[in-house]
């Protein structure tokens, strides 16, 4: 009887082995396809106060934005107009904020746009990112837009925007201006 257990007991350990092996293989399979990130906590002096819990985003929102900036340099309204929402809220880098409709902000949008004769864009970087706790996707751009307007005036700076998106369409965008006054030595 004895030795009926011993081999029992040992028949069975492989099996308990690869059953636990197998569910910890599938544990940290899903635990990866879930988490941010696996590396190890590291203490930080402050903690995010809208949210620090992002993972990549959507390429067609990135489509989106690009779209709307080509439309802005095209002078293409029309285009402009499918990239944004049934409302909009826009920070300039000056402070300035609008919101309303986006048939509204497109009218006054086409009100500037016609000052200017010719606008270039030069897109270095953009991220897309989903915020997890807060379920809302961000494009954010860096680029360099250079304005000629029709009075002969060329206005260039550099930029980075954030650009929150709902249903594909962007609802909020945020402008950082750059200005270079002169080189350093």
């Amino acid at each position: 009887m004895h030795q009926m257990k011993k081999f029992s007991v040992i028949f069975l350990i492989p099996f308990f082995l690869i059953a636990c092996t197998s569910s910890s293989s599938d544990t940290t399979a899903t635990a990866g396809k879930d988490s941010v990130s696996t590396a190890p906590a590291v203490p930080l002096p402050y903690t995010a106060v809208y949210s620090s819990n992002f993972v990549p985003g959507k390429p067609a929102d990135v489509a989106t934005v690009l779209n709307n900036y080509k439309a802005w340099q095209d002078n293409d309204m029309a285009a402009l107009r499918v990239t944004i929402g049934d409302s909009l809220e826009l920070i300039f880098s000056t402070g300035f904020v609008v919101s309303g409709t986006g048939d509204s902000l497109v009218k006054d949008a086409k009100k500037f746009r016609d000052s200017l004769s010719k606008v270039d864009i030069t897109v270095y970087a953009w991220t897309s990112n989903h915020s997890v706790d807060k379920n809302e996707d961000w494009v954010n751009v860096w680029y360099k837009e250079v304005d000629s307007h029709k009075t002969g005036k060329v206005d260039s700076a550099f930029y980075e925007d954030d650009n929150r998106l709902k249903d594909g369409k962007i609802v909020w965008s945020s402008s950082h201006e750059q200005k270079y006054l002169k080189k350093m030595k």
